[in-house]
């Protein structure tokens, strides 16, 4: 008797459901990692959903951007808790505040990786590129770090 060759069945269909924004590609990203820590099974193409990508793919942006050096652990560790909470971070909450600069910055850094795959369907309107010198309200998190050594009498002219 004879072997029958059984091959995987692959997804050839190109009409892709691509995500709104980075936010909630992450979000889904958060609940499918869930799931499957849950016990669920992957199966592709059998969601709702045509997704452009796994979890795992997301994962690897993820940790290739950490390994880069562009996204740290406190990027991480708010994405990882806002993103359980399926919520982003107020920036008018007291407590929330440095959180919220941290998702903002993130979900710029993520957007850039995500467009650039071809995840998500376009760049959203209230994330900027860093535009240098010039954009001087704007400096990320781990700039400010190295401004809030700087005494009142260095500032003097």
């Amino acid at each position: 008797m004879s072997k029958k060759n059984y091959y995987p069945v692959v997804n050839t269909n190109e009409d892709y459901d691509l995500f709104e924004c980075s936010e909630s590609l992450w979000f889904w990203f958060v609940m499918a990692n869930q799931a499957l820590n849950d016990g669920a099974r992957h199966a592709a193409s059998l969601g709702l959903y045509n997704r452009p990508c796994q979890p795992c793919d997301v994962l690897k942006i993820v940790d290739r951007l950490r390994r880069g050096r562009r996204l740290l652990w406190d990027h991480i560790k708010v994405l990882h808790f806002y993103g359980l909470r399926q919520n982003p971070p107020d920036r008018f909450h007291p407590k929330e505040m440095r959180a919220a600069v941290l998702w903002a910055e993130a979900m710029e850094i993520l957007e850039d990786a995500f467009f650039a795959k071809g995840l998500i369907a376009k760049r959203s309107s209230w994330v900027t590129p860093h535009l240098g010198k010039e954009d001087k309200d704007h400096m990320p998190i781990y700039s400010m770090r190295a401004a809030n050594h700087i005494s009142f009498s260095d500032v003097r002219t």
